[in-house]
């Protein structure tokens, strides 16, 4: 009756005595109770009741009858059934390798011994007792106390009658027999709306999957050799509803998928979808790492969105986030009165930056545990792949600690050995058991192998987003065009180091927020100016070795810095120069989609090859891109200051026509004008170490791709 009964299911429900049969019930309110007609004795006012069966009873199943002066209600007694969880469940679980702990663990709705309910499961190892509450109960610790599994640290019960809809969360006695905060459930798959913070019980997904072609051909694509454009979306913020609202799921699908489509994008990648409680962390302080966000509807709304998006031909990433969570009381934070999912020794267990606990990556529950996140993303929503959000602060013990913060590893250096094997055995599922995922690293550092095999000692990622190409070129272009001859070669470093990696080229939201202003407000200039580096930039891009993301917002230009609180400036559009860029990146989509020299060989160094690095005075670049054999080169050519560049020779592999396939100094794009009237003809004049050059007129701050035509024999 004091909730600190060590083995609840011990005495409650039906047991054999040495007297026969016995049930025990614990019903707070009832003044009398029966069991399927067989009266009980009151024992205790507080609703404990009991009584011997006659001699000769039989166990059977048996339905609670309750009274009092007020009501009378009919239960189910949920210490009445056996455990649902069974001994392959702990194994696994302890193992760290139940890759469907999702159907688990958490709140479930399941027919158990002939009877409908909610199965609820719950991790607390070093817990004295816990309990699910909830309006089903009235919140009481006593009624519904769960049962050990000793095996695995597992609390179990089966609460008969409950369906999907209602909200709970745990009642913990921690280790030291105090009582914490009441915890929302870690594996939970339906959250409430922030700022409530309790766990919903979902039912299994009613939406109907018509993705199969799409997952179907999903493997058969080798991605490094194909076109991959992605849009970065923040759901919250890209548009929003009337008197500043969330869109919905649906309203997303309705407006979102469309528009990608339209500019060309290949991928849609969100910000975390992981149910999170404060909207500022923009979803990257997760506290859900099983449940899609409630701001925007339910699972199924989510899963309605992911497979309207295969239908358009997108696929879809989802930005996730195993390196840290957030302290709430209501979270993973000390679950259980310990360190459970976290380190205890703050220098491994909490991150400055942040303020935020770092997951113990060494124990096996706690991997298994996010390992099945991952996986539960790609399997229940048909996620197209996970964006791993700061592995860089995963891979090293002193990420962002001065000496004296940080532990070594048993080795004595400073990588986390245990994040390390973490992430190859995502990696390693994830490949495994989704063929044609994307598994994309936020890396930051020079770490090797991040998108090399497992099994030749790398990460296993499929890429990596290039964070130096992102701050160089940047950089680069924050500068006043006559200054940028000094800079000349932070645009071209990257081409060092640009094979070493399967590489995505980031202008993310990291880039947009926190005083860095817009990346059309970072560009020295007029307004003229402003656009015609960013269309000249954004082409560069394009054109450069690597996979492409860009946030939203600035395919068209956005102007302020990215706000997550309103919806993007889309009234800019109705400017011609904001129309213009956004009609470029259209453009931009288009050809890097169906030019096979612009992507082929993204990550390999064939399919590059310099005409011009070194013309700092000018501030041009030059370089070839190469697909196939039989595919046509395109050659590409950057003036990144405001003066237009006449009879520019530049040397070319082969003489003939060669059009002029983009000039984002079209008078459509909003430029002057300037260009080479839609073709250049190189000659057999040896130039820059290849056989034939052109001299050609180079716009002012823009770029040009020319691609080579084969024309046909003349008939005689």
């Amino acid at each position: 009756m004091e909730g600190r009964h060590a083995d609840p299911f011990g005495l409650l429900g039906l047991h054999e005595t040495p007297q026969g049969l016995v049930i025990r019930s614990f019903v707070p309110g009832a003044e009398r109770l029966a069991a399927s007609g067989v009266k009980l004795t009151l024992r205790d006012p507080a609703g404990l009741f009991e009584t011997l069966l006659p001699p000769g009873s039989e166990r059977r199943p048996y339905r609670l009858e309750a009274e009092n002066a007020h009501a009378a209600w009919s239960l189910e007694d949920p210490y009445r059934f056996g455990p649902v969880l069974g001994p392959m469940d702990d194994y696994l679980f302890a193992e760290g390798t139940h890759q469907h702990l999702y159907a688990r663990l958490g709140a479930h709705p399941v027919t158990h011994e002939g009877v409908n309910g909610i199965h609820f499961a719950v991790w607390a190892p070093s817990a004295q007792r816990v309990s699910v509450v909830g309006d089903f109960n009235a919140w009481d610790g006593r009624r519904h106390q769960m049962r050990l599994r000793i095996d695995s640290g597992v609390w179990e019960i089966f609460a008969p009658d409950l369906a999907p809809g209602a909200v709970y969360k745990y009642e913990i006695i921690g280790a030291n027999n105090a009582l914490l905060p009441l915890k929302a459930d870690p594996v939970g798959q339906l959250a409430e709306l922030r700022p409530s913070t309790a766990s919903v019980v979902a039912g299994p997904l009613a939406h109907t999957w018509t993705d199969d072609p799409w997952l179907e051909a999903r493997p058969k694509a080798d991605q490094r050799r194909a076109p991959i454009s992605i849009y970065e979306v923040h759901l919250g913020s890209w548009q929003r509803g009337e008197a500043n609202r969330f869109l919905t799921y649906d309203e997303l699908a309705d407006r979102l998928i469309p528009y990608a489509k339209d500019l060309g994008f290949t991928h849609l990648q969100f910000l975390p979808v992981s149910e999170h409680p404060l909207d500022a962390s923009w979803g990257y302080q997760p506290i859900g790492l099983f449940a899609p966000t409630r701001r925007f509807g339910d699972p199924d709304g989510f899963a309605r969105l992911i497979d309207r998006a295969h239908a358009a031909g997108l696929g879809v990433l989802v930005d996730w986030v195993p390196a840290h969570f957030p302290t709430d009381a209501h979270g993973l934070a000390h679950f259980d009165g310990t360190a459970l999912y976290e380190h205890q020794d703050s220098r491994k267990g909490f991150h400055p930056d942040w303020n935020t606990a770092i997951y113990n990556f060494g124990r096996t529950e706690v991997a298994g545990t996010l390992a099945a996140s991952a996986l539960a993303w790609l399997d229940r929503f048909h996620i197209d792949g996970l964006g791993v959000d700061a592995v860089a602060s995963m891979l090293y013990l002193d990420y962002s600690r001065k000496p004296g913060e940080w532990l070594p590893n048993q080795n004595g250096g400073n990588a986390n050995l245990e994040a390390i094997a973490f992430l190859r055995h995502v990696n390693t599922l994830a490949y495994g058991l989704y063929p044609g995922v994307m598994m994309v690293a936020e890396e930051s550092t020079a770490w090797p192998g991040v998108s090399a095999p497992v099994h030749h000692g790398g990460l296993g990622f499929g890429f990596k987003w290039n964070m130096g190409w992102m701050n160089d070129t940047l950089a680069y272009l924050s500068q006043e065009p006559v200054h940028r001859r000094w800079h000349h070669d932070q645009m071209t470093f990257g081409l060092l180091y640009a094979f070493s990696e399967n590489y995505v080229l980031p202008l993310s939201h990291d880039e947009v927020v926190h005083g860095k202003g817009s990346l059309l407000s970072r560009i020295p200039g007029d307004d003229w100016q402003k656009f015609a580096t960013l269309r000249a930039y954004y082409a560069f891009m394009w054109a450069h070795p690597g996979k492409k993301l860009l946030f939203m917002g600035q395919e068209f230009g956005q102007r302020d810095e990215w706000n997550a609180d309103r919806s993007l400036d889309f009234h800019l559009l109705q400017y011609a120069p904001h129309a213009a860029l956004q009609s470029l990146v259209r453009e931009l989509n288009a050809l890097y989609s169906t030019t096979p020299a612009l992507h082929v060989n993204d990550c390999e160094a064939a399919g590059f090859r310099w005409i011009i690095g070194d013309d700092r005075d000018n501030s041009i670049y030059a370089w070839l891109r190469m697909g196939d054999a039989h595919d046509p080169p395109v050659a590409v050519v950057c003036n990144f200051t405001p003066v237009p560049r006449e009879n520019y020779r530049i040397g070319l592999p082969k003489a003939g026509i060669w059009h002029e396939i983009l000039n984002t100094d079209a008078a459509i794009y909003g430029g002057s004008g300037i260009g080479n009237l839609g073709t250049v003809t190189a000659v057999d004049t040896p130039s820059h170490g290849f056989p034939a050059s052109a001299a050609i007129t180079v716009p002012p701050l823009a770029t040009l791709y020319l691609r080579h035509e084969i024309v046909p024999a003349l008939m005689t």
